[in-house]
């Protein structure tokens, strides 16, 4: 297998850097690029990193950048103008040069809210370039993410981190008797979207690439628990962009791309093959012949034990928070009600991209229901005494 197919995206990401981290902080966030790039690793091999800024204003930014291997670019302010478009212009400027220059940039990753960029991204479609944006969902424009192959809010990347002091618990509706919806929400809570709190996106621990490779405090099989963790997540977020299955090979040079440092060998196994076949064997992963020879491609277990209790933690949650609030709980806040009951939870363990669509299969299999309250811009859930499992 060779590593540097020439078949798969090589992105370049170019982060306006003042826009996402303004907007991130405004819905109580912290921007940091570690949980986006882990994101991006799985859509292809990540070759140029920019970001542009006053980085006087940033300080506090740059050293998790910089381990990023993100080159800072500096837009200085003049005091004597208007701080606007300079970082934007620059931006636009180099994303073109780029597009013109390195042909074998196939993908461009615009992090930023800001609907000055629609025409950019617009003119990259045009020269056959692949473009994924990037942005909080609170601050960015209508315009950008319906002008791009893709779009990403932050908040909802696992393992985006809130601020220091901000509040991962939201308010809970009111309950109310017969038909729900429409529902008021219990005194003292805030009344409308603009003072709710934050679609959750609590810090996972252990979701970062260097808490899924052994460390000399971990016993063998929870380095591997770690390993089955961390290929699941990686399989989930290929299936999620890729319109077939997944080949192992893909798969590996996905892992490679978090970790350059992964090797089936630090696990006991003789290649990475042999691994897939532990896995299947150990109920994590299906294996089928793929279209070229010794190259199987690899599938998530569907329907799982482990899937049905998830759905009971999540039902199980939702009741007692129902009693403790004297309400329906809200999505936001919910991950980590579920995460105090049961430490390593995660949607991707189980095959979901994320929290919100886990908790939609959760409805579909009649474990919960949820509804959403327009006034509030916010979804609630909730158990019926005749829902399955009573």
């Amino acid at each position: 297998m060779t590593i540097n197919d020439v078949s798969e995206d090589r992105l370049a990401i170019f982060i306006d850097h003042e826009n996402v981290a303004i907007g991130a902080r405004d819905i109580g966030y912290r921007f940091e690029v570690a949980p986006l790039v882990e994101a991006l690793a799985e859509r292809g091999r990540l070759i140029v990193r920019r970001a542009y800024a006053d980085w006087n204003l940033f300080r506090e930014d740059r050293r998790g950048l910089v381990d990023a291997n993100i080159e800072l670019i500096e837009i200085p302010q003049r005091s004597d103008s208007v701080r606007k478009n300079a970082a934007d212009i620059q931006m636009a400027v180099d994303a073109m040069e780029l597009a013109f220059t390195r042909d074998f940039v196939s993908t461009f990753v615009i992090v930023s809210g800001d609907s000055d960029f629609t025409p950019l991204v617009s003119k990259l479609r045009e020269l056959n370039k692949r473009v994924i944006g990037v942005g909080l969902k609170g601050s960015t424009s209508a315009m950008l993410p319906p002008a791009c192959d893709e779009f990403i809010f932050y908040d909802r990347l696992d393992g985006a981190p809130l601020r220091d002091g901000a509040s991962s618990a939201g308010p809970s509706r009111a309950k109310k008797g017969g038909k729900r919806g429409g529902g008021k929400r219990s005194a003292g809570g805030p009344s409308s979207a603009k003072d709710a709190q934050p679609v959750q996106a609590v810090p996972d621990v252990g979701d970062a690439d260097t808490a899924d490779t052994p460390g000399s405090g971990s016993t063998q099989k929870q380095d591997l628990r770690k390993l089955e963790r961390l290929i699941t997540r990686t399989l989930t977020g290929l299936q999620s962009t890729a319109a077939g299955g997944i080949q192992a090979s893909n798969l590996k040079r996905a892992l490679l791309r978090k970790d350059s440092t992964f090797s089936e060998l630090d696990y006991g196994f003789r290649g990475f093959r042999e691994l897939l076949h532990h896995l299947a064997d150990q109920g994590v992963v299906t294996l089928t012949e793929g279209s070229a020879p010794g190259d199987p491609e690899v599938d998530l277990v569907a329907g799982s034990k482990s899937e049905d209790a998830g759905f009971q933690l999540l039902r199980e949650t939702v009741k007692e928070l129902m009693e403790e609030l004297g309400g329906d709980p809200p999505l936001s806040g919910l991950k980590d009600q579920l995460r105090k009951r049961q430490g390593d939870f995660s949607e991707k363990d189980l095959g979901y991209a994320g929290f919100l669509q886990f908790c939609k299969a959760a409805v579909t299999r009649d474990f919960v229901e949820m509804d959403w309250e327009e006034e509030d811009g916010e979804y609630y859930l909730y158990v019926d005494d005749d829902e399955k499992g009573s």
